[in-house]
């Protein structure tokens, strides 16, 4: 078996890889670090939650300390899609490189440019940034990246997905053509291919699962659910969330929960905190302080549940989460990928669940087709209280009327009391029970137009 030590790592990244606790690289690792070490570029292709950034780290580390940063010129950039990612890269970066001198900057939106300049001009080894902030500071003349050595793309395939590909070329066609680049993604859709075609030279391709497959370690089940009525479905949603979360108790000591859209994060998150759990919100229109605070919550195990969108799906190094509700099923099939990779990681056990309503079919089978096996279903929990206070209950009223509409039986009309008619000058009948037409029908009322005339 491969241990660290035969991958020909610095002594000083063998200490700080020993004083973590890894003695065995991950497949990837033990694939991608030697000819990262050669100068060669590299094209990484491995599920999430499998050391992918590790494997850029690591010979980094040690091709970089040897060499100093010259002012507004970083030795190596590396991209990430999000500033999770972005900052859990410098977090590997910090742990790898306590017993090398190198310097470091991470440039994020959230935080304020003038900090940011300032590392800058004191010259850095390693600048970690998501797209559209490194091209911010570049085109306010406060960076130049024609010294960069070493170039990462990590998580190419979710930079894809944020629409960040024009960005990352023209970012390639900043650097210096002699670069070494090591490319990083989950899976390779065409888009993907055509960019490492275009910027990687003769790369060592290290692939170490079938693409878009989903670890052995974590239990797949879906949920099928239909809505008794349509302004009922996502209340019921909301209840069978609880429903699962009931059902497994202990065993779920945290969990992820993931919704489509923002405003569902939010909704789902204060259903949940209204039914006694412990849960919060994280997307991508939360300040990044909040975003930070939630997550440090979450690793620290003060929160138990993380209720997210897809911005917390790639990439985040959360070990020890033991669940995974899709509470949406995701449109895209690859998000499936990714979201349930949040559990099972580094070899531990894990529970990914999904609920899938009718109008979900397609996409459940798309997913199917894309991990080439088919989710077993689970039987439907038994619902806890319904949430009283989620929704007030609705009364209908008739067009014509502001009388709430009853139904047309003849018990209904039967226990219906009287309702008391109102004097003119606003005060309530004298009691006597109203009468209609009929017996007391005045005389002339049915008496015909001639009779009346004549009379």
């Amino acid at each position: 078996m491969t241990k660290f030590a035969d991958l020909a790592l610095s002594p000083k990244v063998l200490k700080a890889v020993e004083a973590a606790g890894y003695e065995t690289p991950t497949p990837i690792q033990a694939g991608a670090i030697p000819p990262a070490l050669e100068g060669r570029d590299v094209l990484g292709i491995a599920q999430t939650g499998t050391g992918k950034t590790a494997s850029f780290t690591l010979p980094m580390i040690s091709m970089l300390a040897r060499g100093r940063a010259r002012a507004r010129m970083p030795r190596s950039l590396v991209l990430c899609p999000t500033r999770e990612l972005a900052a859990q890269v410098a977090e590997n970066f910090d742990t790898y490189a306590q017993n090398v001198k190198l310097t470091k900057a991470l440039l994020i939106g959230g935080v304020s440019f003038k900090e940011q300049d300032a590392l800058i001009d004191r010259g850095v080894d390693v600048l970690i940034a998501t797209p559209g902030r490194l091209l911010d500071h570049f085109e306010r003349g406060k960076l130049l990246l024609t010294g960069v050595q070493i170039m990462v793309v990590d998580e190419a395939d979710r930079m894809l997905d944020m629409g960040f590909i024009p960005d990352i070329e023209r970012i390639f066609s900043l650097t210096p053509f002699t670069r070494q680049t090591l490319f990083f993604s989950a899976t390779m859709a065409p888009e993907i291919e055509r960019i490492t075609n275009t910027f990687l030279s003769n790369p060592a391709r290290v692939e170490v699962a079938r693409q878009a497959t989903a670890s052995e370690t974590i239990a797949q089940e879906v949920v099928l659910i239909k809505p008794s009525r349509r302004d009922r479905a996502a209340k019921e949603k909301r209840e069978m969330l609880r429903a699962l979360i009931e059902r497994e108790g202990d065993a779920c000591t945290n969990a992820i929960v993931f919704c489509n859209r923002k405003v569902d994060v939010d909704i789902v998150s204060k259903s949940l905190k209204k039914h006694g759990l412990n849960a919060a919100a994280i997307h991508g229109d939360l300040e990044q302080s909040q975003r930070m605070k939630t997550l440090d919550a979450f690793r620290d195990g003060e929160l138990r549940f993380l209720v997210a969108s897809d911005v917390a799906a790639r990439g985040l190094d959360i070990p020890s989460v033991s669940h995974v509700f899709n509470y949406d099923v995701p449109s895209h099939s690859e998000d499936y990928v990714h979201r349930i990779g949040r559990t099972g990681r580094a070899g531990r056990d894990g529970k990914a669940i999904m609920i899938s309503a009718p109008v979900d079919e397609k996409n459940l089978a798309a997913i199917e087709k894309l991990i080439d096996k088919e989710i077993p279903r689970a039987e439907t929990p038994a619902k806890p209280t319904a949430e009283a206070t989620d929704e007030k209950p609705k009364r209908s009223r008739s067009r014509k009327t502001s009388e709430p509409v009853l139904e047309e039986t003849a018990e209904a009309a039967e226990e219906l009391p009287a309702k008391p008619s109102r004097g003119r000058r606003g005060g309530r009948d004298n009691g006597k029970k109203v009468v209609g037409m009929g017996d007391h029908m005045p005389s002339f009322i049915a008496m015909s137009f001639a009779e009346r005339k004549a009379s």
